[in-house]
């Protein structure tokens, strides 16, 4: 039996089990869940944690390390915590879907999953949905006030944002319930065992040799199939039943055939806990190598019973070493996160910095803007771009970035108001524009209505973008009334008179006569189109004259000795020469916009090839690939200026 001191140490250490009440507890949730407020659970708003597992600044070692050894009541409160296991999901970027989509991802979350597991998760749909739902209110209400509303009077409802707070609502109350039973359950637990200790004691008093060891199997038995209790009383319980299967191992010293095989099984179990360890030491996952350190610390305790007096302390030491090895590990890979974690800060404030400053000073235009709105896009896809960061340092971070972007929308929002009022004004002009051109289609006044035309057509190129909903339909308003003025002036003047058949007759017979001359000069030829301008323009049904006179010309320039341009150039002089004397402004808008294309197309052979000689860039200066790439560049160098040139003719001319 038991001296006296033995029995004061277990009244003494019995004191602080007798007063435990019972009742439900708050923020003690232990196991297999995290910790976590239950009161403040169900506020409206509440903290997000980051999708990482734990954070440099929450880390506490589970186990009290000291220099050399692991003091075996420092594991007692850690071997009840666990590491969270949250279910492995994929990562979804909640940024890119619409507020339709989240609530159904919501919803999906909420149907589909353990309410305890999911909080992450639910705090990242939140995120997204409040800042999107932000911006809709935001334009909503910048169009209120636009319109002329007061801003006292904005109200604005939507039937997905009611929907999102139903589904916020239930989940918060099925967590709330969640906490609460869990609780109880808890509760529950620790008067369990409360009752298992006090049937150690009256074993041990008791002491019948014959049943003693098997009822304390059986109790050994009811202890490990009891849960958790509140962390705040797991201390204190574990130390007295600890106790009370010390005062029992020592009781067995009646039998000594027990006691031994008992310790040498025990012996064996806590050896092959050690090998365990040992192997998790070497474990690159250190979250997943500590949480598993903490099952086997659990084990130690709760499912192995002592060894041997003279193997108690050498055993433990061997765990404590290879428990402080684990955990160091554990400490430096979170103090290494903390480092990455203040790069990634510092660069994003550096991108802040960069929005924060962006100057749009001297955006005037709309492409100046888009532009801006294209860096700035750039500068957002950085900032996500550099890493993610805890929610407790990333709040301030991103609350910065925020009014960083604040700041920029204001400005661009502020240019667009104006700009839609300068557009209206635009359409009012065009609109007075179009009423003339209208008035002018059935005109026969030709040379007075030909020059109102012309000056409307270009007061409207002077006149800026209008409200592009009514882009297309004035545009059509106005093409429709030049056109049908126009078809009717071309037709007028078409209609061949006398002295205009005398003019065909001449030119054909100086076509004739051009096609019998042997020798040609660059004057000659010259001269040749100055003599064809100067009989005077052609009929619509006389024009295929026209295109025999530039093929006839095209043959006289080619047989002289000019360069491929040169001729080129005089090629396309006669043409559009001819179209300005005929004043066919539509053949000649076409000619320009076959010029542009050209050009366009030019630019575009010459940088992909100058992109392949990027491949090259190690061949040989004579390599024949290389040489051929380089003369294709520089002959398309050649047509560039020339069509470069020719748009320059078109643009010298008045029409």
């Amino acid at each position: 039996m038991l001296d006296k001191n033995e029995e004061s140490v277990e009244k003494n250490e019995l004191k602080s089990i007798e007063k435990i009440d019972v009742t439900p507890m708050e923020n003690e949730i232990t196991e297999d869940v995290k910790t976590e407020n239950v009161e403040t659970a169900s506020k409206e708003e509440e903290k997000t944690e980051d999708l990482q597992a734990e954070t440099p600044e929450e880390i506490s070692e589970s186990v009290d390390v000291t220099e050399n050894s692991v003091t075996e009541n420092a594991v007692a409160e850690s071997a009840e915590k666990e590491v969270p296991k949250e279910e492995e999901t994929i990562a979804v970027n909640y940024t890119k879907l619409t507020l339709e989509e989240l609530v159904t991802s919501l919803k999906k979350i909420i149907v589909t999953n353990p309410v305890h597991k999911i909080k992450s998760e639910v705090e990242s749909v939140k995120a997204a949905f409040n800042l999107k739902f932000g911006v809709l209110i935001a334009e909503k209400k910048a169009a209120f006030l636009a319109d002329g509303g007061n801003v006292i009077d904005f109200q604005f409802s939507s039937l997905i944002k009611s929907e999102y707070n139903t589904l916020l609502s239930d989940y918060k109350k099925q967590r709330d319930v969640h906490y609460n039973d869990l609780d109880k359950q808890l509760n529950q637990n620790l008067e369990k065992r409360v009752q298992v200790i006090e049937s150690l004691k009256r074993l041990i008093d008791e002491a019948d040799a014959t049943t003693m060891y098997k009822n304390f199997k059986e109790i050994q038995d009811s202890w490990r199939a009891i849960g958790a209790v509140p962390k705040v009383y797991y201390n204190d319980t574990w130390k007295i039943y600890h106790h009370h299967v010390e005062r029992f191992y020592d009781l067995l010293h009646l039998s000594n055939d027990f006691r031994d095989l008992e310790f040498k099984h025990n012996l064996e179990e806590k050896l092959n806990i050690i090998k365990q360890a040992e192997a998790l030491a070497n474990e690159t996952d250190v979250n997943y190598a500590s949480k598993e350190l903490q099952d086997l610390h659990k084990i130690w305790k709760e499912d192995i019973g002592p060894v041997a007096k003279e193997m108690r302390e050498e055993i433990w030491h061997k765990f404590s070493i290879v428990t402080k090895k684990i955990h160091d590990k554990r400490h430096d890979y979170f103090k290494e996160m903390r480092s990455k974690y203040q790069e990634i800060t510092i660069k994003k404030l550096e991108i802040i910095a960069l929005v924060s400053g962006y100057d749009t000073s001297e955006n005037k235009s709309h492409n100046d803007w888009q532009k801006s709105i294209n860096d700035i896009e750039v500068l957002r896809q950085q900032y996500f771009n550099v890493g993610k960061l805890p929610y407790s340092k990333s709040e301030e971070v991103w609350q910065k970035f925020k009014a960083a972007t604040k700041k920029f929308n204001s400005s661009k929002n502020t240019f667009y108001k104006q700009e839609k009022s300068v557009q209206q004004d635009n359409l009012e002009n065009k609109i007075v524009l179009i009423e003339l051109a209208e008035s002018l289609r059935e005109s026969e006044d030709w040379e007075k209505a030909t020059n109102t035309m012309k000056k409307v057509q270009a007061d409207w190129k002077k006149i800026g973008h209008v409200p592009r909903k009514f882009s297309d339909d004035i545009w059509k308003r106005f093409k429709a009334a030049c056109n049908h003025y126009f078809d009717r002036y071309h037709q007028q003047k078409n209609s061949i008179s006398k002295e205009e058949q005398l003019g065909v007759v001449a030119k054909k017979e100086f076509l004739e006569a051009l096609k019998t001359s042997k020798e040609s000069t660059k004057e000659s030829v010259l001269e040749s189109i100055k003599a064809w301008r100067d009989l005077g323009k052609l009929p619509t049904n006389a024009r295929h004259l026209e295109g025999k006179f530039n093929k006839q010309i095209e043959r006289m320039l080619e047989s002289l000795s000019l360069s491929k341009n040169e001729i080129s150039m005089l090629k396309f002089t006669n043409v559009v020469d001819g179209y300005a004397a005929d004043n066919d402004l539509r053949r000649l808008d076409s000619e320009q916009l076959y010029v542009r294309k050209k050009i366009d197309e030019v630019v575009k052979e010459m940088q992909q090839l100058e992109n392949n000689l990027g491949f090259f860039s190690n061949a040989k200066a004579n390599n024949p690939l290389v040489l051929n790439v380089r003369n294709k560049v520089n002959a398309f160098k050649e047509d560039l200026l020339t069509w470069k040139e020719k748009l320059k003719y078109l643009k010298k001319l008045d029409y």
